[in-house]
């Protein structure tokens, strides 16, 4: 695929885009009193209304009741967790713990401990095959941890491989029809490729235009792999198939979180300076700057859930404020 020229509207298109309505609109805020620090991931459990958050500066879980927005359990006695994952075919809620250096599995109502599984320091972020039942988890990352992806057979809660990768695995992501699963890693300023059949690395795609690549995400209507990076502040679209980087465009800074919206065909990047970044893809794979929304300094993680056309964003606490989720709703341009 040749490389396609980049659409952005800057400089003297600025009153162009000023003049566009803002892609997300806030609907309300769920406000969690007691909760300070800093948030890691979000997940949801769409069927029992349930919306899970990673409290890392709090050692806990934390499950809101999406009909009341009352937190309705709180998972506590966690070192810092960091990845989930909310499997429907097993009932069952699945967190990474980067401090407890595991990754453990609660079930039931109530949820309660079912399982763990050692893994190493800095379990991190995780993503679920659901046609084969795999949960991939990156963890490790220094000479005493090496770097690994470990793959989860979920139905028996086993450990069926653990890839090595160069250094820490950052966000993980799933390609729905060929079913490989692609991790950044950051430090090394690639992309592994995991192969379905094999669970092995097949691929590394070495990114020229931008390093320390933290999250990712597949967009399966243009066959893109998009990639957000910290140094400089940039969001990369790469081919799915080959890994070649085909448009890029400025971000915020801090990226921590990226979403594909299919049903508006644009993409969702949450960065830690306070502001979602948002961007539509066009003709010719171009990628067109939308106007960003404002958060808060420290919002780094959210969750888009296509069904609802919402996108969560955890609000850290603090001494000041209480910590909050912000629901946001999508607005058609």
């Amino acid at each position: 695929m040749r490389a396609i020229s980049l659409l952005v509207l800057l400089g003297c298109s600025l009153s162009a885009t000023s003049q566009t309505s803002a892609p997300l609109t806030l609907s309300r805020t769920i406000s969690l009193p007691g909760i300070n620090g800093k948030f890691d991931h979000l997940a949801i459990d769409i069927k029992g209304n349930r919306l899970f958050i990673a409290a890392t500066g709090n050692h806990s879980v934390e499950v809101i009741n999406l009909k009341t927005d009352k937190v309705q359990q709180s998972i506590a006695g966690l070192g810092k967790p960091h990845g989930l994952a909310w499997v429907e075919a097993t009932g069952s809620l699945y967190v990474a713990d980067g401090t407890l250096a595991d990754l453990s599995v609660y079930s039931g109502t109530p949820l309660a401990l079912s399982g763990k599984i050692k893994l190493s320091d800095d379990a991190d972020d995780m993503v679920y095959d659901d046609a084969n039942r795999m949960l991939y988890v990156g963890h490790g990352g220094d000479a005493a941890n090496p770097a690994k992806v470990a793959v989860v057979d979920t139905e028996h809660f086993t450990l069926v491989a653990n890839l090595p990768v160069a250094t820490h695995p950052e966000a993980l992501e799933i390609d729905p029809q060929s079913r490989r699963v692609f991790a950044n890693i950051a430090e090394s300023n690639e992309v592994a490729v995991i192969g379905a059949k094999s669970k092995d690395i097949v691929a590394h795609w070495k990114l020229t235009k931008a390093g320390d690549n933290v999250p990712l995400v597949f967009d399966a209507d243009h066959h893109l792999l998009l990639v957000a990076c910290r140094t400089p502040a940039t969001l990369l679209a790469l081919d799915a198939g080959t890994g070649k980087e085909l448009v890029s465009a400025a971000s915020a800074g801090q990226a921590d979180d990226l979403f594909y919206d299919s049903s508006l065909h644009r993409i969702y990047l949450i960065s830690g300076a306070g502001e979602v970044d948002s961007y539509q893809v066009g003709e010719g794979n171009s990628l067109q700057v939308l106007p960003a929304v404002h958060t808060v300094s420290g919002a780094k993680t959210a969750l888009f859930v296509q069904s609802q056309n919402v996108l969560y964003v955890g609000v850290p606490g603090t001494s000041d404020r209480a910590g909050e989720v912000r629901v946001y709703k999508t607005n058609v341009q």
